[in-house]
C-alpha cells in the first residue's frame, strides 16, 4: 500500500544532563547510531489500550470470531507471527499496583513514581517526559484518546504535574509546550463556562496559532489545513463508548471514532520531514473494567484494534515506523467461565445495542420493574427475572455505590453480577491488578525488546529505535 493510498480512506532540551540544540541529528546524538541491529526507526506509534487485562483481549477475539468470522488484529498479528511480544511489569514507585499516571510517567519519563504523580519524583525533581524530548529533536508529537485530553496517560508522556487531577492545568501546559495534534475529550477543561477560573482556553489556543475543532465534520473536512497544530474536543469528561455510538445516529455524527482520530493524527504529523511520535489511547477500556461492563469493555476494545489496523497499515506502507501497543495495567480481571451455557451465553453479547452506563442513566427511583426489566432487553436483547430488578432498583432510593469514575454512585456492580448469569462473564475486581501485560512491537526497533521488561524501559527503547543515546 502506498502512503498516498493510506490516507485516502478516511529550542533546546535536556536529555538526561545534555543540552541539545534543535539541529542535532538523532543518529550522530553521542558520535554514533545506538541502534546498530536495524534500522532507525523515524516515527513511532504507541498504542494504549488502558487497562487491558488478558482476558479483554481474550474475549474481544472470541466475540470478533462468533459474530464475524475474524481474529482481532492484536491476535492475527501474534497468530501471522510479524511482531516482536513481551511481558511487561507494570508496577509504580509506591506499589505493586499502578494507576495511569505512574504507568504512562514510567514510558514516558523513564523512571517510575508514585500513584498519581506526572513525572515528578518524590523528592520534587522532574523527568523529561518523552514526547518532549523528541519534539525539541524536530519531530512533530501528538496524543488522541477516548478520554479526556488532559487524562493520566497523555499527560505523562506531555508534561509534569505534581497530580493527575490537575487538568485545567494541563490543559494549559499541552499549550505551553505547543505539542501538534491533541484529539480527545475533556471539554469543560478547556471552556471558560466550566472552569473555574473562568478562563477561555480554547480562545487561548487559537492565539497559540491551533486549529480548534469540536465535532467530527470539523476534523474531517478535508479543508482543513495542515500547516497549524490541532487541538480536538469532542464531549465533556471522556468521549461515549462505541457499542453505544454504534446505536445513535447524533453520536456518529458529532463524535469521531478512535480510528478515525488515529488517522487524522497520523496523516497531519507525518507532513513533517523530521518525523513523528505519536500516542493513542483506548482509555474508555479501564472505564467500563472499573464498572464490570461487558458491554462497553469489549466494544471499546474492539474500537483500539481498528485503530491499531490504522496504525499498522501506515507502518506497513511506511517502512520507518516503530509500532508499540500494550496497556498500562491490567483492570478487574473479567473472564468467560466454564458452564454448560457459556458458548451460548457469551454470544449473546454480539446483541448487544448499549452499555450498562446506557442502562443505569436512564433509570431513577420512579422507574417500575416491568420498565427496567424492558430497557435491560432492549439493551443486550435478553430479558432479567422480575426479582433481580427489583432488587437493583432498591439502591435508587439511597444511590451509594463507590467506584472510580462512578459519580452519580450508580449500581454497576449489582448490575455485572446480575448479568453474570446471562453471559457466563465474571469479574475479579473492579479496580486495577498487578498482572503483568502484553507488549508488542513492529518495525524498526522493535529488535531491541526482550521477552521480559519494567515499563520503565520502553523510555529508554524509544530512544534507541530513534538512535538517541541518553548521557549521565
Amino acid at each position: 500500500m502506498k502512503r498516498r493510498d493510506f490516507f485516502k480512506g478516511g529550542s533546546a532540551a535536556l536529555l538526561g544532563a545534555a543540552i541539545l540544540s534543535p539541529g542535532s541529528t538523532l543518529a550522530a546524538l553521542g558520535g554514533e547510531n545506538i541502534n546498530k541491529k536495524g534500522k532507525v526507526a523515524k516515527n513511532i506509534i504507541f498504542l494504549v489500550s488502558d487497562g487491558m487485562s488478558t482476558g479483554t483481549l481474550n474475549m474481544a477475539n472470541m466475540l470478533l470470531q462468533r459474530k464475524e468470522g475474524r481474529q482481532s488484529k492484536w491476535l492475527s498479528l501474534y497468530e501471522q507471527n510479524k511482531v516482536k511480544r513481551a511481558l511487561m511489569d507494570t508496577a509504580s514507585l509506591n506499589s505493586l499496583v499502578t494507576d495511569s499516571a505512574a504507568a504512562s510517567s514510567s514510558w514516558g519519563g523513564g523512571k517510575r513514581v508514585n500513584n498519581g504523580s506526572l513525572n515528578i519524583n518524590p523528592d520534587g525533581s522532574e523527568n523529561t517526559p518523552i514526547w518532549k524530548k523528541f519534539k525539541a529533536l524536530g519531530k512533530a508529537a501528538g496524543c488522541v484518546t477516548t478520554v479526556p485530553i488532559t487524562h493520566a496517560t497523555p499527560a505523562g508522556f506531555l508534561i509534569n504535574s505534581k497530580g493527575r487531577n490537575d487538568q485545567p492545568g494541563i490543559a494549559l501546559k499541552y499549550l505551553k509546550e505547543k505539542y501538534d495534534v491533541l484529539l480527545g475529550g475533556g471539554s469543560e477543561f478547556f471552556s471558560a463556562a466550566k472552569r473555574d477560573d473562568k478562563l477561555d482556553v480554547y480562545s487561548e489556543y487559537k492565539t497559540g496559532g491551533y486549529h480548534v475543532v469540536k465535532n467530527r465534520s470539523g476534523l474531517l473536512d478535508p479543508a482543513l489545513a495542515t500547516n497549524a497544530p490541532l487541538l480536538g474536543v469532542f464531549y465533556e469528561d471522556g468521549l461515549p463508548y462505541s457499542l453505544d455510538r454504534a446505536s445513535d445516529t447524533a453520536i456518529q455524527a458529532e463524535i469521531p471514532t478512535l480510528a478515525e482520530m488515529t488517522r487524522i493524527a497520523i496523516k497531519r504529523l507525518s507532513a513533517n520531514k523530521a518525523g513523528f511520535v505519536l500516542q493513542v489511547e483506548a482509555g474508555k477500556v479501564d472505564w467500563a473494567a472499573h464498572a464490570n461492563d461487558v458491554g462497553g469493555l469489549l466494544y471499546d476494545q474492539i474500537a483500539f484494534d481498528e485503530a491499531l489496523t490504522v496504525a499498522m497499515e501506515f507502518a506497513e506502507s511506511n517502512g520507518e515506523t516503530l509500532i508499540v501497543f500494550t496497556t498500562d495495567h491490567g483492570n478487574a480481571n473479567p473472564g468467560l467461565f466454564s458452564g454448560s451455557k457459556a458458548n451460548s451465553n457469551f454470544d449473546r453479547i454480539q446483541q448487544f445495542k448499549h452499555t450498562n452506563e446506557w442502562i443505569l442513566t436512564g433509570v431513577d427511583k420512579n422507574t417500575s420493574v416491568s420498565a427496567f426489566v424492558e430497557k435491560v432487553e432492549t439493551a443486550h436483547g435478553y430479558a432479567i427475572k422480575k426479582e433481580e430488578a427489583a432488587e437493583l432498583l432498591k439502591h435508587y432510593e439511597k444511590l451509594d455505590e463507590n467506584g472510580i469514575y462512578n459519580p452519580k454512585k450508580l449500581p454497576y456492580k449489582q448490575l455485572a453480577q446480575i448479568q453474570t448469569s446471562y453471559t457466563s462473564v465474571g469479574w475479579g475486581s473492579m479496580d486495577h491488578s498487578a498482572d503483568y501485560v502484553e507488549l508488542a512491537m513492529y518495525g524498526p526497533g522493535s529488535e531491541l525488546l526482550q521477552p521480559f521488561v519494567k515499563n520503565t524501559d520502553l523510555h529508554q527503547l524509544m530512544l534507541k529505535a530513534c538512535g538517541v543515546e541518553e548521557r549521565a
